[in-house]
């Protein structure tokens, strides 16, 4: 990682491949940042002891949340799900999103599904 040169956000999420994996592009003390394509819905989970903080670059977002509540989300706009709040982000367009996690966070929380993305993944893949 070159010190002196600026992250391009659209160019990191060019090199997403699949939708629903998370790629880190960055490190802020001990939290990542990450790109994602996303597009249908994921999985409901919550993550019991951290925030997890959704940046909208390109599309729209909804983030369904527990007690039939609802964010909706569009380029520019921002939502932090705080920790042990079930939630499951839905897509029906391909959207392009940062995510703001703690390097603790896991993939799809409590749940684990074919879709979960390992931390070495994200790290590593795009």
């Amino acid at each position: 990682m070159d010190l002196l040169e600026p992250t391009r956000i659209r160019h990191e999420l060019d090199q997403v491949s699949q939708h629903w994996t998370p790629r880190v592009v960055g490190r802020v003390n001990d939290q990542y940042v990450k790109v994602a394509k996303l597009l249908g819905e994921l999985v409901w989970h919550a993550h019991d002891g951290e925030d997890e903080m959704f940046v909208v670059v390109y599309g729209s977002l909804r983030i369904q949340l527990e007690g039939d509540r609802e964010v909706a989300l569009e380029a520019g706009d921002f939502y932090v799900v705080p920790k042990g709040v079930r939630h499951n982000p839905v897509a029906a367009e391909e959207v392009g999103i940062v995510l703001i996690e703690t390097v603790t966070t896991t993939h799809t929380g409590d749940v684990v599904i074919d879709r979960t993305v390992p931390i070495d993944r994200q790290l590593g893949s795009a």
